[in-house]
């Protein structure tokens, strides 16, 4: 508190008149001058564990907690433990994200319309382009899930139409259709 009063007032005052005044030792004030402008080891290893867990947090994609991460680090040669790995994701507002299983499947019960079943099950074509078919599925890829639309002629059992996109949209199946026609 005083060395904070000393710091306040030391261009209107000398410090050597202030600390004799509030009996405080000179030397004492210059230490906690350099004190104040040093980082002290523990603040150091706080900033080198904290870059390296940011690291390590990053490459898992922010998917791995304390545990994973540490034994990660330490299979790097860092002799992290559980609770300093930890510290230092609460220090940082780091949460790891919960790794959920993709639902691909769209909501059923919309209540719009639904087209009839033309085909009725016969997917047999006595020539070509008389009986078309289509389809969605998705792939998984480094980058997340793509959806692809397909159309195919039920006479030759080729690929005629096609489009992908990462969204299941109307306009998916209309620009597989219209790749269709176009090639038809």
């Amino acid at each position: 508190m005083k060395y904070v009063f000393i710091e306040k007032h030391q261009a209107e005052f000398s410090i050597k008149a202030m600390c004799r005044v509030l009996r405080v030792a000179r030397s004492g004030w210059y230490t906690w001058c350099q004190r104040r402008t040093r980082i002290s080891t523990r603040q150091q290893f706080r900033q080198h564990c904290d870059s390296v867990v940011l690291a390590a947090f990053t490459r898992s994609k922010q998917r791995y907690g304390a545990p994973r991460l540490t034994d990660e680090l330490r299979a790097q040669g860092y002799p992290f433990n559980v609770k300093t790995v930890a510290a230092s994701l609460r220090r940082q507002g780091l949460r790891a994200k919960a790794s959920r299983k993709f639902s691909p499947v769209s909501y059923r019960a919309h209540g719009l319309p639904v087209s009839e079943n033309l085909l009725e099950q016969d997917f047999y074509a006595s020539g070509p382009n008389q009986k078309w078919a289509g389809d969605i599925t998705y792939l998984r890829t480094d980058e997340g899930w793509l959806y692809l639309a397909v159309v195919i002629d039920l006479w030759s059992r080729a690929v005629i139409g096609w489009s992908m996109s990462p969204r299941m949209t109307a306009q998916l199946a209309c620009d597989a259709l219209q790749m269709a026609l176009w090639r038809r």
